[in-house]
């Protein structure tokens, strides 16, 4: 998962997008409306964390104009601005959720892999496939019933493949939703990942490289 944390106070920022990392989701940073719909329109991000009172472009617009995009990212909101009409004026403007501040990390966390889970309906929150188990909010990766012990860029690679469902995922694709903005386009980084994953899952690896176009988690070798 990619997230675009909009937030004007640097220090809560950089401390979401660390507890972010922490969880495997890569996450990048903007302090103002502009900025925001600019990134929007460069990366693909699953879900836009979005405070409301920014620079700029007020955050309500930010929303709307996310919103008015039917393939676009989720929007939680994550503001101060707590009370009833407030929350259902966020919703109505076309926010996906709404989160007041002050927050705790681990619902942040369960509302973001909700918002994101909402684009694979057919798949379930715990992820399974020829013997390979993930559970996103565990952090927890088992093969054959034994503990795989991954990185979070492995944890988060593995999980955008089972996500896919088996459709080919390109590496571009791959660099782009589990690393940030600061990631190499030109390194082997996906491919040394990949690498590492299929060493860690075992014998008879359930990665499947398609040449020139990408890695799949397939029904059968």
């Amino acid at each position: 998962m990619r997230v675009l944390i909009v937030e004007d106070e640097d220090f809560l920022a950089d401390a979401i997008r660390t507890r972010l990392e922490m969880e495997s989701i890569a996450a990048d940073i903007v302090g103002d409306g502009d900025a925001a719909l600019a990134a929007v329109e460069i990366n693909d991000y699953d879900v836009v964390l979005l405070d409301r009172d920014i620079p700029g472009v007020h955050g309500d617009d930010v929303c709307r104009a996310l919103a008015a995009d039917p393939i676009g990212p989720a929007v939680l909101m994550l503001t101060a601005a707590g009370a009833l009409n407030d929350r259902v004026g966020g919703l109505e403007l076309g926010a996906d959720d709404y989160l007041t501040k002050p927050f705790e990390f681990a619902e942040l966390i369960a509302r973001l892999r909700a918002l994101n889970r909402r684009t694979f309906t057919a798949l379930p929150p715990v992820l399974e496939k020829r013997g390979v188990r993930l559970d996103p909010f565990r952090r927890e990766a088992t093969r054959d019933g034994r503990f795989v012990q991954l990185t979070r860029k492995e944890f988060a690679v593995l999980e955008l493949l089972l996500r896919a469902d088996g459709v080919v995922v390109s590496a571009e694709t791959i660099l782009e939703k589990a690393w940030d903005e600061n990631a190499n386009p030109f390194t082997a980084t996906v491919k040394v990942t990949i690498s590492n994953l299929r060493r860690k899952l075992g014998e008879h690896s359930i990665i499947t490289t398609v040449p020139g176009v990408g890695y799949a988690i397939t029904d059968h070798d």
